[in-house]
């Protein structure tokens, strides 16, 4: 035999080999393609047969052992599937993801005592590699509560409390179990810091409604008496307290923060400043004779002490009817400032606020125009407290029937604080004076400007005042209603509150059912409240609240309704049935977090 010949045969051989093995591998994935559509076709006999006739590595492998399992379920052969079950478990002794299958098995058969079981026993077993697949199985399986107990296991194991979070914190989303989630986020910034702006905007997102609230202050408390060295959940406290307009005890944590970094009261002064511009200002008030009383000597005296006063002012002028002798007392506690600190540039703010008490609490418009002037000739003065005097001067001007020098000095503002906050205020001044003149189309070129201001506050007057002159010339083009709504504004500003009351009775006279009739109301209610006459004012806001056609409206008259039962008729429950009744039928309504707060305080929740 040639030595090519020996050298052929073996190959020879081999390939025969080779082409013969396929053969069984052929017939066995053809019946698994055949069996796996018969499954899915509902034809559990016929798939069942043909699984059957498969070797048990077969029937076990992953591409098979779901659909054969499914087919035994649904003919309800309990015995075989768990058979099956066990004889893949025997094959694949180190995958623990088989005995979530085996309890599975259990459950379909309706004996849910031995799932329980099994589920224990495979987490009680399991090994730090095989957490993740197993709890996916349990997911899978949609057993949220024992791919829970998996993690947690895994955390054990991990000798960790905060491994596995972030599946923990998938879970607990995809499940809607807020309480958990909230614990679980929180875990986070257990040991850093770091992750508070992610762990913020989580709660942000989780936060949905009251229960929500209340159960991650809770479990917050529980964490700054549990861990009083980290300063971390007494800033995320901080922070939810701030969400909920719970200054009181947003003030207790801004304390302690303060202590513990020696900020000298900085983040009190912060609180007291939100406390304010949020009108609570018992809270403001608190807040700033903290830091007066605690930091004398600190860097923050000087703003505290002239902040307390302006927030006292702020609260005399928000508490109808406003009494002329406490305006009095606030320009003597004003004087006491400036007796104290000096009039200079750091209390031209100082000054600016009595010009404002003089001018429009007590019609001492000479004494205003003083005090003003000195601000605005004042050397080295901050530009903005300048130029906010020059508005309140041109206010002053307003006052006194002279639009002319009014808008001369609105126009400085702007000009000299283009694209600002105060600009855009300066341009809304005299967008209003447009509309006080009755020119509505000069107004509307001021305000479309203002719609896109900086300032959420601004822009929102700027849409009211706006709207209010489209809705009201679009029918009637020559706004000739609106012109009479104008001049009683008109004279709310210049504080002619009789006058205003008259002009409004005349007007719901002239025009009924006029698409100003609610705005009327609304601001005859506010008059009326100013004037200490609350029982008129509640049955005029009651005019809207009761009528369906008002619902614009309805959530402002329905809060007002709620304030007078409770801060000046001191019906408590009835003022407590309307806030509910707002956060009811309103919830998108600007007045929703006021009214929860007011709510729970009224329910004597403790705040």
């Amino acid at each position: 035999m040639s030595h090519s010949m020996r050298r052929f045969r073996p190959v020879l051989f081999s390939l025969l080999l080779l082409a013969s093995l396929p053969v069984q591998a052929q017939q066995e994935g053809g019946n698994i393609s055949l069996a796996r559509e018969y499954s899915r076709k509902g034809e559990h006999e016929k798939a069942v047969f043909l699984f059957g006739k498969l070797p048990t590595e077969a029937q076990t492998a992953p591409n098979v052992l779901p659909d054969y399992l499914a087919s035994l379920q649904q003919l309800k052969r309990y015995k075989d599937a768990e058979k099956l079950v066990k004889k893949a478990q025997r094959q694949h002794s180190d995958e623990a993801v088989y005995g979530v299958t085996l309890g599975a098995v259990y459950a379909a058969a309706g004996d849910q005592a031995a799932a329980t079981k099994q589920y224990e026993k495979v987490v009680s077993q399991l090994n730090s590699t095989q957490i993740v697949p197993v709890a996916t199985e349990f997911s899978r399986f949609k057993l949220p509560e024992w791919a829970e107990k998996t993690y947690l296991r895994g955390r054990v194991l991990a000798k960790n409390d905060t491994e596995y979070g972030p599946q923990l914190i998938q879970l607990y989303t995809q499940n809607g179990n807020s309480e958990r989630l909230m614990a679980e986020t929180l875990r986070l910034v257990q040991d850093d810091e770091q992750q508070l702006p992610f762990v913020r905007n989580m709660l942000q997102n989780t936060l949905q409604d009251e229960k929500g609230f209340e159960a991650l202050e809770r479990e917050l408390l529980t964490n700054v008496q549990k861990y009083p060295e980290r300063a971390v959940y007494s800033e995320l406290l901080l922070w939810l307290q701030v969400q909920r307009r719970d200054f009181t005890g947003a003030l207790v944590q801004a304390k302690a923060l303060d202590r513990r970094g020696r900020t000298e009261g900085s983040r009190v002064m912060d609180i007291a400043a939100i406390a304010q511009q949020n009108k609570d200002y018992e809270s403001a008030i608190s807040g700033y004779e903290y830091v007066l009383r605690e930091y004398r000597s600190g860097s923050f005296y000087a703003t505290a002490r002239q902040r307390l006063v302006q927030t006292r002012e702020a609260q005399v002028r928000d508490t109808y009817p406003i009494d002329p002798a406490k305006i009095r007392g606030l320009i003597g506690e004003y004087q006491q400032v400036l007796a104290e600190l000096g009039r200079t540039p750091q209390t031209a703010s100082v000054l600016r606020s009595m010009a404002v008490l003089h001018a429009f609490q007590l019609d001492e418009k000479p004494e205003a125009v003083k005090l003003l002037q000195e601000v605005i000739d004042m050397p080295r003065a901050n530009l903005d407290v300048v130029d906010q005097a020059k508005i309140d001067l041109a206010d002053i001007y307003l006052l006194r029937g002279e639009p002319w020098e009014a808008t001369l000095l609105y126009s400085q503002v702007e000009k000299s604080h283009k694209d600002s906050p105060l600009g855009y205020e300066a341009k809304l001044r005299n967008a209003r004076l447009s509309y006080f003149a009755g020119d509505f189309k000069l107004a509307k070129s001021h305000l479309d400007i203002l719609k896109e201001a900086t300032s959420r506050e601004i822009a929102n007057d700027a849409m009211q005042l706006s709207l209010l002159i489209t809705d009201n010339t679009a029918m009637d083009t020559s706004g000739v209603a609106l012109r009479d709504y104008a001049v009683v504004e008109q004279q709310v500003f210049q504080n002619k509150l009789p006058e205003a009351l008259r002009g409004l009775d005349a007007l719901l006279q002239k025009y009924p059912g006029h698409a100003l009739q609610d705005e009327a109301w609304l601001l005859k209610a506010q008059l009326q409240r100013r004037t200490g006459d609350y029982k008129s004012a509640v049955t005029t806001l009651e005019k809207i609240t009761a009528n369906p056609k008002y619902d614009v409206l309805s959530d402002d008259a329905l809060f007002l309704l709620a304030s007078i039962q409770e801060e000046n008729l001191q019906d408590k429950e009835q003022a407590k049935t309307l806030y509910n009744q707002l956060l009811v039928k309103y919830p998108g309504s600007i007045y929703v977090a006021e009214a929860r707060k007011r709510f729970r305080k009224l329910r004597g929740d403790s705040l």
